[in-house]
């Protein structure tokens, strides 16, 4: 009875595993029947090791086939390597067909190491076919016109638009868009303030792009500058009369303070002048309260004696005298007058 129910047991554990086996087959069997008629070899291995793997299968089996539908040697492996590195493998493998479609080369390797720097190779692939037109500036920026002055101090706003193609080589570590957008710009405002007058930018504005393309500016970046097309030129403000007039009114207020300066000094030293006038009058008549006390002096000395003083009230009393005199026909001349 032991041996017999160690059999059922055994008979038991046997049937559950190969129920297993046969629900994980059942579940993949799908993908490697259409996987075998690709012709895509995917075996029922490699299909339960990406499941175990945390690989989407299904992601995995269907790319292949693209990939062998459209003449790519890809292995099943390195789409899991990169699936697993956290890559786009779809996004790859369409790249890649475009790619082998428009007779340009790419790598598997190049793809891959696009995709984990961030990039989008299928993008980058479908622009190298179809050149893309960039906006410059950037609407998304908020602005609207790239703006330059020129030698006669007219301000002028342009707008261009410049057609790139990618670089497929120069894509891993090559500059943006936004590299492109900066120097087309920068070449712009160059080009105008170089020229003598604003009339000829308006005369010739294809002299703005022939100047800017011949810099080279795609130098260093993922794509190649195609064209540079002037798309709108505009007059703005006079910026040189606008510029005069805020130095001319920068100098008005400049010379008003000096001249403010000028009067306060001015006003400083008269009230300076007139303390030193109060001042020396002061000291006159100190000089003057002194006198009284230096003739009492002489009278008691002997120096000054009392015939002389009477001789000095004479003088002072004539020179009074023809003062008023003089005073009063000048006086009378007025009236008369």
């Amino acid at each position: 009875m032991l041996a017999a129910d160690t059999v059922v047991i055994v008979l038991i554990v046997l049937a559950l595993i190969a129920l297993v086996f046969l629900a994980i087959i059942m579940k993949f069997f799908a993908l490697y029947i259409q996987a075998l008629f690709a012709r895509a070899k995917v075996g029922l291995g490699e299909l339960i090791g990406m499941s175990l793997r945390k690989v989407d299968p299904r992601m995995i089996v269907l790319s292949k086939i693209r990939a062998v539908q459209a003449g790519l040697t890809v292995t099943t492996r390195e789409m899991e390597s990169h699936y697993l590195s956290g890559g786009r493998v779809p996004n790859v493998i369409t790249a890649l067909i475009a790619a082998n479609r428009a007779n340009i080369t790419l790598t598997f390797k190049t793809a891959t190491a696009i995709d984990l720097a961030g990039r989008d190779i299928l993008e980058a692939v479908q622009t190298s076919v179809n050149p893309k037109v960039i906006d410059c500036p950037n609407p998304a920026s908020g602005r609207t016109t790239i703006d330059a002055v020129a030698k006669d101090g007219i301000q002028v706003k342009a707008k261009a638009r410049v057609t790139v193609r990618a670089n497929i080589d120069r894509l891993i570590g090559g500059a943006t868009e936004e590299t492109i957008i900066a120097r087309v710009g920068e070449g712009i405002v160059t080009t105008i303030g170089s020229s003598d007058s604003y009339k000829s930018v308006l005369e010739n504005p294809d002299k703005i792009s022939k100047q800017v393309l011949a810099k080279g500016l795609d130098a260093g970046t993922a794509f190649e500058i195609l064209s540079i097309d002037i798309a709108d030129v505009d007059v703005g403000e006079n910026i040189g009369a606008k510029l005069q007039a805020d130095q001319a009114e920068a100098d008005k207020r400049r010379f008003q303070a000096e001249a403010e300066k000028r009067r306060a000094m001015a006003m400083a030293l008269e009230q300076e002048m007139k303390a030193a006038t109060q001042e020396n009058r002061a000291k006159v008549v100190l000089a003057e309260a002194e006198i009284p006390l230096a003739m009492a002096e002489s009278f008691r000395s002997g120096h000054l004696g009392i015939m002389d003083y009477y001789r000095m009230k004479n003088i002072q009393s004539d020179t009074q005298m023809r003062n008023n005199i003089g005073g009063g026909t000048t006086g009378g001349e007025t009236h008369k007058k």
